[in-house]
């Protein structure tokens, strides 16, 4: 089976947005992601797989409708103030000499105390959510990820938690689509997928809710000497193996068709009695693991399967059509990981997979 390192640089393939911010979250992949159609480009700059900056085409558009949108809360942050950022940032609209424009001109206006950091949080938060709908919509492009970010020597204002932020956007393109559904949103003054960068505590207030994973402090990268070919050798999986055990071999096949084989290497398994011989020969990452199943229901192989060494800690997630209580009761009383509830799409699928296996 080929595997395509997160490194490379590929031209008009066929592209998965989502699988790919889950590989760079899941790795926790510091630098900066350029994504390129025949129209747009974006450029999503991460730090330890948390996002810090999110940028694309007509960014200065972005960043007016933006402060423009908050200028309830940012009263300074007037038109005749975006017009002078326009103006300094902005003025050679074709030259690529500066770079991250957009941010640049982020850091200046705190500098100039036009906004706090904490503002400023919430500015990158609020553009980012529009970036990343875009970006989640591409069908087809190229990509280059560079561990050298021009970010690197520039403040940090926030971390934001891609998983969190894909749902909400997920969740927005859903509402779109049908817009006669409730839409429950998160106060606009409140950015709702950051942590704090502990480098700078100055910008720590009540107004910053850590509702973003904390990130730890290992690192998968040695970023002071990063390149493609370095990623290469560094990165000690490239693939990750799922175990998938069911006797439907439509589920079967959804599922090894919804993981990307540049990611994933699928086990599929359709005879649960013979299930833990097979996967003790596969060492899966994470197993899927249909509840129900002729002659051992996935209660009973999960149970057995904790009862081994091997998988003691090895995520565990219940695939099954059943939503009740006492069912994910049983579930939790057998130490499954998770639960994932029939009929799922690429994108469940994905979150579940990544949740766990980057946890």
């Amino acid at each position: 089976m080929s595997t395509t390192p997160i490194g490379s640089y590929k031209f008009f393939q066929k592209l998965h947005p989502l699988s790919l911010l889950a590989q760079l979250t899941s790795r926790r992949a510091t630098g900066c992601l350029q994504v390129f159609t025949e129209s747009v480009s974006w450029s999503i700059y991460l730090e330890d797989g948390k996002l810090i900056y999110a940028s694309s085409d007509k960014m200065f558009d972005r960043l007016e409708n933006h402060a423009s949108r908050l200028s309830q809360q940012f009263p300074s942050l007037n038109s005749t103030i975006m017009m002078q950022v326009r103006l300094i940032f902005d003025a050679n609209g074709d030259d690529r000499s500066m770079p991250v424009p957009d941010y640049q001109a982020i850091c200046w206006l705190v500098d100039e105390e036009y906004i706090t950091p904490p503002q400023a949080a919430i500015l990158i938060d609020e553009m980012a959510k529009e970036v990343l709908e875009s970006f989640l919509a591409i069908k087809q492009g190229n990509y280059e990820f560079n561990g050298e970010s021009p970010l690197n020597q520039m403040p940090r204002f926030c971390r934001l938690d891609l998983r969190l932020l894909v749902e909400h956007c997920q969740k927005q393109l859903r509402n779109r689509q049908n817009p006669q559904a409730t839409v429950t949103t998160t106060p606009s003054h409140t950015p709702a997928y950051y942590s704090t960068p502990t480098s700078q505590p100055q910008v720590q207030s009540s107004s910053q809710l850590k509702l973003g994973e904390q990130l730890q402090n290992t690192n998968h990268f040695d970023n002071s000497h990063f390149n493609s070919s370095r990623y290469q050798q560094q990165s000690s999986k490239n693939t990750y193996t799922v175990a998938c055990i069911d006797d439907s071999p439509t589920v079967l096949n959804s599922i090894k068709h919804f993981l990307d084989e540049s990611a994933f290497s699928v086990v599929t398994i359709n005879d649960p009695v013979k299930a833990l011989m097979q996967i003790l020969r596969s060492k899966p990452d994470i197993i899927l693991l249909d509840v129900e199943m002729p002659n051992l229901d996935g209660y009973e192989l999960c149970s057995l399967l904790r009862r081994h060494s091997a998988f003691k800690n090895t995520p565990i997630i219940m695939v099954t059509g059943r939503t009740g209580f006492i069912d994910r009761a049983k579930a939790k009383m057998v130490r499954a990981s998770g639960y994932l509830t029939k009929p799922f799409s690429q994108s469940d699928l994905l979150k579940m997979v990544f949740k766990h296996i980057g946890s």
